[in-house]
């Protein structure tokens, strides 16, 4: 079985699209996926000047468009569009530097039509870079 693009399945778009590649798909349940890290990225110019680091804030959404893709492939939420309902227990382990490959990695917790949860991480060479809990609401996409 082939992987799907996330750009096929995300709803988000260059520059806001930060998930390259998928690695591993279970619909509703979990996802594995890469983002990387060229250094030609926007926000790497101011931040920060002379050392470019990857904003925490830009990981945990990485992590949640991971979830996302988890999300909308699940047949049960077909036409629908989950948003960042809340964040909770974020960790940051270690700098992501342009050049990086970000391993992404979600595993969803409960889940009703209307909002759910989960659980991401980021790594760089299997160390972790980033972790948290999520917590997302599901809308209708138009």
């Amino acid at each position: 079985m082939s992987l799907p693009r996330p750009i096929d399945i995300l709803p988000h778009r260059p520059p806001f699209l930060f998930v390259d590649k998928l690695l591993a798909l279970e619909p509703g349940q979990s996802a594995r996926g890469i983002w990387h890290l060229t250094g030609d990225e926007w926000f790497f110019p101011g931040h920060f000047p002379g050392r470019p680091t990857l904003p925490g804030v830009l990981q945990t959404e990485a992590i949640a468009q991971l979830g996302a893709v988890a999300v909308l492939t699940d047949e049960r939420f077909a036409g629908k569009l989950p948003l960042f309902g809340g964040l909770d227990s974020a960790r940051f382990r270690r700098q992501v530097v342009p050049g990086d490959i970000l391993t992404l990695e979600v595993e969803l917790g409960r889940m009703s039509a209307r909002a759910g949860k989960g659980t991401g991480r980021a790594l760089v060479n299997d160390q972790v870079a980033c972790e948290a809990s999520l917590l997302f609401v599901v809308v209708d996409a138009t």
